[in-house]
């Protein structure tokens, strides 16, 4: 594992201050978002010492530098942790939703970094918050018809460079959750690997995922006319649309395995917002306890979209309190509207 930040970090409270901010319906959505604090990089001051509008072209600028510098970062300390060296990846899977790049981020980070030029590649683009997921589904798939050999999944999002700021409640509920976060996770079919590299970490045991048609809608990156730039919205039913789908799609993740979810010692569910949290715990009878990475990675960093199961499951990690034998659950969700979820066993 390996996580990234960008360098600047700011409290709700700054964030409001620093845009003048004083309509009292955003302030109190920064305020009770159960966020601390976000890494974000703002807009450079203007001639009269405020943060200027960026045009869509200096956000697509923004999204590469901080992609590749986070996303290098990551990917660097995954492969300390894993033992291993640029040289050893074989197949790198690149995430982003936080803007668009040709060609993919994965040869830009080949290139940056000094990969072998035949390391094969893949780019998941625009799927949003459950595309780690949906990454690691086709990495598993590679990993299985390539055993000992490694393959690695970036998710890396500049959300700063995925922002309009105007007065808008539509773009204050975007404004007021995103940080900019990136995060990899190494994985290698088989006992011994080519590189000679230990076995670690659980093993993937399946995925199940749910697209829920009727919200298709409710979640969406389109072109905002007015503002001149893309503008993503969020629909304030989707806690519950998540929360209501929740259930069918966990239970299908299990039933293979002959599982039920009190079989389940470890959730590490996206980080979307409190509200989502808090319906998906209550749909599936989670505790505050099997939640608390989620609420932490929320409470440090916002949501960091793609990444943020990664940040969760790092966390777990860092405890060293799994056993062998243990079941996990990995739950995503985003545009589609879509829950991603992976069966995990230590």
């Amino acid at each position: 594992m390996g996580t990234a930040v960008s360098p600047d970090s700011y409290s709700q409270q700054e964030v409001l201050d620093t845009f003048d901010i004083d309509d009292a319906r955003i302030r109190s959505l920064f305020l009770n978002s159960a966020i601390d604090r976000r890494h974000l990089t703002l807009p450079p001051l203007g001639a009269d010492g405020r943060r200027r509008q960026e045009s869509q072209g200096e956000l697509l600028d923004k999204h590469k530098d901080l992609a590749l510098d986070m996303g290098g970062r990551a990917l660097l300390t995954c492969l300390k942790d894993a033992g291993a060296e640029l040289s050893d990846i074989r197949h790198l899977c690149c995430v982003t939703s936080t803007g668009f790049l040709a060609p993919g981020l994965s040869a830009l980070l080949i290139r940056e970094l000094g990969i072998d030029p035949s390391c094969s590649r893949s780019d998941i683009v625009g799927m949003g918050c459950n595309a780690g997921l949906n990454a690691l589904n086709v990495a598993a798939g590679w990993s299985a018809a390539h055993p000992g050999e490694l393959t690695v999944v970036l998710c890396t999002e500049a959300c700063s460079a995925a922002y309009v700021f105007d007065s808008t409640m539509r773009t204050a509920v975007v404004n007021s959750l995103f940080g900019d976060g990136a995060a990899a996770v190494a994985l290698v079919t088989g006992q011994d690997s080519a590189q000679g590299l230990p076995p670690r970490g659980p093993r993937i045991l399946g995925f199940a995922s749910s697209l829920i048609t009727e919200a298709i809608d409710a979640m969406r990156y389109d072109w905002d006319g007015d503002a001149g730039k893309f503008s993503f919205f969020l629909d304030p039913e989707i806690p519950y649309v998540v929360g209501a789908n929740a259930e069918e799609v966990v239970d299908r993740l299990l039933r293979p395995a002959g599982l039920r979810r009190s079989d389940i010692r470890h959730w590490l569910v996206h980080s979307g917002g409190k509200k989502v949290i808090d319906a998906v715990t209550v749909n599936l009878s989670l505790t505050r306890h099997d939640v608390r990475h989620t609420t932490g990675v929320l409470r440090d960093y916002g949501n960091v979209s793609s990444a943020s199961f990664l940040f969760s499951y790092e966390r777990l990690l860092e405890e060293h309190v799994t056993d062998p034998g243990d079941y996990g659950v990995l739950m995503t969700m985003g545009p589609g509207s879509t829950i991603e979820t992976g069966l995990i066993q230590w």
